[in-house]
């Protein structure tokens, strides 16, 4: 397959569904060959037979930095050196900080961010040696705006963020560009999960999320819509691309407006 992103290879986490699967759609529609990886074997494994041969599915705990050292290794040993590397996985355990328990605290970090720390490492030693590559982490406007009931995951998210941003700050001398994408609310399970728990069907919640929530603090969604994973995919795909080589450090949002931010 030709495409922009034809001869390369990617690294995507979390891979196995929701906007981690889009983002693996969206490379091999560019051209490139992906190692998909996700904790769920077999949702990973559905997603590469949609691609035959593009893509290589393995399970990956990313918060075992040995697994992920030893993977990033055995794939540039088996299927060449990585381009691109994409931060996907991601968990959300939702509560008050008075109520959060040092269990899912510990375990949101685990995953959101020293899962980035444990995947980019790998990645920017080997593209730092030659000289090229890009990696992007898929955060959340959590990281940047306070949410009621989301302490741990907009934590962990801004951790990633400004590690992300550190990272690309140190190799991008050696021509490493580092991004990150921050989406909004997005039709994805771990969204219809939230919305389940607070009691809503799926077009209530929905039209709660577009219209903003004065409780919650939340402004509504200026454009009027919930992303879908592949409007999150198409800013990953820009951003490792040569259309973006002159962007690094830099935190795109996605999601309608919502943060009332540039």
């Amino acid at each position: 397959m030709t495409g922009p992103l034809s001869g390369r290879l990617a690294l995507v986490t979390g891979a196995g569904r929701g906007i981690g699967a889009a983002v693996v759609t969206a490379l091999v529609q560019e051209g490139a060959r992906v190692l998909a990886t996700d904790l769920d074997a077999e949702g990973v494994e559905a997603v590469a037979a949609e691609h035959g041969d593009r893509v290589t599915a393995r399970a990956l705990d990313v918060t075992d930095a040995d697994a992920v050292e030893a993977l990033v290794a055995e794939t540039e040993q088996r299927l060449g050196p990585l381009d691109i590397a994409v931060n996907v996985a991601g968990v959300l355990r939702s509560s008050s900080v008075v109520a959060l328990s040092d269990e899912d605290w510990a375990a949101t970090f685990a995953v959101n961010s020293t899962g980035v720390f444990h995947v980019s490492r790998a990645a920017a030693r080997r593209m730092a040696e030659r000289g090229r590559g890009s990696i992007v982490t898929v955060a959340s406007n959590a990281a940047g705006v306070p949410r009621a009931g989301m302490a741990a995951y907009a934590s962990s998210k801004a951790a990633a963020v400004m590690f992300t941003k550190c990272l690309g700050l140190e190799v991008a001398a050696r021509g490493v560009r580092c991004n990150t994408v921050s989406p909004g609310s997005t039709l994805t399970d771990m969204q219809r999960a939230m919305w389940a728990a607070s009691g809503a069907d799926d077009e209530t919640a929905a039209r709660g999320v577009i219209e903003g929530d004065l409780a919650a603090f939340r402004t509504g969604i200026p454009l009027g819509r919930i992303a879908d994973p592949s409007d999150v995919a198409e800013a990953v795909v820009f951003l490792v691309s040569d259309r973006a080589r002159h962007i690094t450090l830099h935190d795109l949002y996605v999601d309608g407006g919502a943060t009332l931010r540039a």
